[in-house]
C-alpha cells in the first residue's frame, strides 16, 4: 500500500468520526491541564506529536457502530489515549529510545525522571476521569487493562537479551503489552453504547486481534521499514536485544551460522551486524511469515464483527483491519 493510499485510508476512517475526534481532542486539552508547568509542557509535547490515535478511534467507531448518541465515548477515548501515552513515556525510558513518531522522545529532551513522573500523572489523571464516569464496569475494564499492560512490560523486560524466547512467550507479550489496550478500547465503545455481553466480547476480540496485527507489522517494519516513514530508528529492536517474531523465526528455521549470529546479537544487543541479520531475515522468509501471522490476526478481527449491523462505522472498522497489515508506517 503506497503512502498516498495509506493516508487516504486513514483520512476516510477519521472523516467518518471527524466531529467526535474534535470533541475528544477538546477533552484531551482540557484534562491535560496541570498547575505544574513541566507537566503541561511534556504532556503537550507528547500529545501534539500526533500518531495514528488508533485506540481512541476504536472507542468512537465501535460506539457509533452500535448507534450510541451520548458523549461519554469522548471521555473514554481520551482516557484510553492518556493510558497509551503514559505507556509510551515509560517505554521510551526503559528502552532508552531517542526517536518516536519522527521526533526526539520526551526522555531525550526532558530527561528520564521527568518522563516517568509525567507518565504517572497521565495514568492517575485517566483514573480520575474513569471515576467521574461513575460506571463500575468501565473501571473494571480499564483497571484490568492497565494491570495486564504492566505485566506485559515486565514480561518483555524478562525476554530482553534472551535468545531462547519462544513464539508463544513472545505472543503473550504482544497480547498483554499492545493488544490489551486495543481490546479494552473496543469493549468500552460497545459497553457505553449498551451492547450485551456477547457483543462486548466480540468487540474485544476485534480489538485484541487488531492490536496483534498492528504489533506484528511493527516488528516487520523494524527490519524492512524506512526510518523517515515509521518515525523511529530502524533496527531499534535488535539494538535493544528484543527477540521479536522475525528473529524468533530465524532462530527456529535459519542455518546453524545464522542461529549463532542471532543468538549473539540478542544476547549483546548488537546492531553492528544489522545488515547481515536483515539479509538472513529476508532470505529465510521470516518477514513473510510474520506478515502472514499479522494477516491471520487481521482476518480474525474482521470475522469478530461479522454480526455488527452494516454501517459506515462497521466499514471503517473493516478498513482498519485491512490497513493494519498493509502499511509502511
Amino acid at each position: 500500500m503506497s503512502a498516498a493510499t495509506q493516508n487516504a485510508t486513514q483520512n476516510t476512517i477519521t472523516h467518518t468520526i471527524a466531529a467526535d475526534m474534535d470533541a475528544v481532542n477538546a477533552v484531551i486539552r482540557q484534562r491535560l491541564h496541570s498547575e505544574v508547568p513541566l507537566v503541561n509542557q511534556i504532556a503537550e509535547y507528547i500529545i501534539s506529536a500526533g500518531g495514528k490515535r488508533i485506540r481512541p478511534v476504536l472507542v468512537l467507531l465501535v460506539a457509533n457502530a452500535w448507534s450510541y448518541k451520548g458523549t461519554a465515548h469522548h471521555e473514554l477515548a481520551a482516557v484510553v489515549e492518556f493510558i497509551h501515552t503514559a505507556t509510551l513515556l515509560h517505554d521510551d525510558v526503559v528502552d532508552e529510545s531517542s526517536l518516536r513518531r519522527g521526533r526526539a522522545t520526551a526522555n531525550a529532551l526532558f530527561g528520564n525522571a521527568a518522563s516517568v513522573l509525567v507518565g504517572d500523572f497521565l495514568y492517575s489523571r485517566s483514573f480520575q476521569m474513569m471515576v467521574g464516569l461513575n460506571n463500575m464496569r468501565v473501571m473494571q475494564i480499564l483497571s484490568d487493562a492497565t494491570n495486564i499492560i504492566a505485566e506485559g512490560e515486565v514480561l518483555q523486560l524478562l525476554n530482553m537479551h534472551d535468545p531462547d524466547v519462544t513464539q508463544e512467550r513472545y505472543l503473550q507479550v504482544i497480547r498483554s503489552k499492545t493488544a490489551k489496550l486495543f481490546e479494552a478500547a473496543a469493549e468500552l465503545g460497545a459497553l457505553v453504547a449498551g451492547a450485551n455481553d456477547t457483543q462486548i466480547a466480540a468487540a474485544g476480540e476485534y480489538g485484541r486481534s487488531l492490536g496483534t496485527a498492528f504489533q506484528l507489522i511493527d516488528d516487520v517494519l523494524d527490519y524492512a521499514g524506512d526510518a523517515s516513514e515509521i518515525g523511529k530508528n530502524v533496527g531499534d529492536d535488535l539494538r535493544e536485544g528484543k527477540p521479536t517474531l522475525p528473529l524468533i523465526y530465524l532462530m527456529e528455521n535459519g542455518t546453524p551460522e545464522q542461529r549463532e549470529l542471532v543468538r549473539s546479537c540478542i544476547e549483546n544487543g548488537d546492531e553492528q551486524h544489522f545488515d547481515t541479520i536483515l539479509a538472513a531475515i529476508t532470505t529465510s522468509g521470516a518477514l513473510d511469515y510474520t506478515r502472514e501471522q499479522a494477516v491471520i490476526a487481521a482476518q480474525r478481527a474482521s470475522e469478530a464483527i461479522a454480526d455488527l449491523p452494516d454501517s459506515l462505522y462497521k466499514e471503517s472498522l473493516l478498513q482498519l483491519a485491512h490497513f493494519s497489515v498493509n502499511r509502511n508506517h
